[in-house]
């Protein structure tokens, strides 16, 4: 009779090695601002909520050794009437060691997983500055990274193509008429990895 489980534990722990792991090595943050500049009348007690608008922007770049600085920021701006309320910026990063994560697969990783695990701790720091600032805190609904990427892909693919549209019309061909604009409605941005 075999030991079939020392087989088999053995083959198990080949095939965690194998598995893509995102191990975050550090998280921090880089910048962080706070404006209230029509204290103390915005703090004042108003029937009227403040307007609030988010834009949320990602970048990656390469450390090596399967490092990434992965950097998230986030910028609120609140508007009370016609005056400014207040203004908070967070630029939070994390330095994360990406293991056997396919080559065409970092950019994914990078922008969509990565900040996924970094937010929490960004609307954190958000709602703290807001309520120390005197206002209540600010609590951010989570975000769509997966959806955010695929809109800055599709945007990076129309820009890309906006040249040759604008070469093709000048030597008097036309093209499909199918150009549409995608914006995303919080501004996001998100850059490319560097390998």
């Amino acid at each position: 009779m075999t030991d079939t489980s020392a087989g088999a534990a053995g083959s198990a722990a080949a095939d965690a090695n194998q598995m893509p792991q995102v191990q975050i090595n550090a998280q921090y943050v880089k910048d962080l601002s706070f404006e209230n500049p029509n204290a103390p009348q915005s703090l004042l007690a108003s029937q009227d909520a403040p307007q609030i608008e988010v834009s949320v922007d990602v970048g990656a770049r390469a450390l090596g050794d399967n490092r990434f600085e992965v950097e998230l920021r986030i910028t609120a701006h609140a508007k009370r009437a016609e005056h400014q309320a207040f203004v908070v910026e967070v630029l939070y990063a994390g330095v994360f060691t990406l293991l056997n994560v396919p080559q065409e697969s970092l950019k994914p990783v990078c922008l969509i997983e990565c900040p996924r695990l970094l937010f929490p701790f960004a609307r954190r720091i958000i709602a703290d500055a807001t309520r120390d600032g005197g206002y209540p805190p600010l609590l951010l609904e989570p975000i769509d990274f997966a959806r955010l990427f695929v809109e800055q892909e599709q945007q990076a693919r129309q820009a890309q193509a906006a040249p040759a549209d604008t070469a093709a019309a000048d030597a008097g061909t036309t093209g499909d008429g199918a150009a549409a604009e995608a914006t995303p409605a919080d501004g996001t941005a998100a850059d490319e990895p560097t390998a």
